[in-house]
């Protein structure tokens, strides 16, 4: 999938995020946030300038978010992504009450609306993350022209084709007919089986 059929997934499939911030002391903060819309610009989303979490964003410029779907956990797509944000103030405001008409209930004039204001993610890096696929299924995506920094286990020219590192994989993600051998990025647990069993060092670990 590209870029903006991710973001439909977020805002249409699983709405309701969990989104990361830092307070003033540097340490992480959690709240429920629902992802309002999207386009190729980004998400967004809507807070009360009264809220600590309006302080966060405005004084960090970035959190990230995790979102989940499925009956259980063999069944789920998870979504993550972080990114820098900024406020666009009343722009857009109408627009998501009208996709989301249960904001009504809950600020029900203009009056209780007046303290709200819109934010748009315009920048980061994205994980999707489906475990109902067998193998697993992994894919990276960027946003606003972010670089696209390379995660997970890579074999190098060291290899010796030993197979050890086969044995170990959970998702049996690594092609053995070639050498080096390869690793499938997009089944890859990113687990570390195969790095810390390798005989040659020949695997790297890129983007932790």
């Amino acid at each position: 999938m590209d870029t903006l059929k991710y973001l439909e997934y977020i805002v249409n499939e699983i709405h309701s995020t969990v989104v990361a911030t830092v307070d003033d002391n540097g340490l992480p903060v959690t709240c429920a946030i629902d992802m309002m819309d999207y386009d190729e610009q980004g998400l967004y989303f809507l807070t009360a300038k009264g809220k600590k979490f309006y302080d966060r964003l405005m004084s960090r410029g970035y959190l990230s978010l995790t979102g989940m779907k499925g009956e259980d956990t063999m069944s789920c797509v998870a979504v993550s992504f972080g990114g820098k944000v900024r406020e666009i103030g009343k722009e857009r405001l109408e627009r998501l009450f009208e996709k989301n008409p249960y904001m009504n209930e809950i600020y029900p004039n203009a009056a209780s609306r007046a303290a709200l204001t819109v934010f748009q993610i315009y920048e980061g890096n994205g994980e999707w993350f489906d475990l109902s696929k067998k193998p697993i299924e992994r894919a990276g995506f960027t946003l606003g022209g972010a670089e696209d920094v390379k995660q997970g286990y890579y074999v190098t020219d060291k290899c010796i084709g030993c197979k050890l590192c086969y044995s170990k994989c959970p998702q049996k993600c690594i092609d053995i007919s070639t050498k080096p051998v390869v690793i499938r990025q997009n089944n890859c647990l990113h687990c570390g089986n195969c790095f810390t069993i390798c005989p040659a060092r020949a695997i790297v670990k890129c983007g932790y």
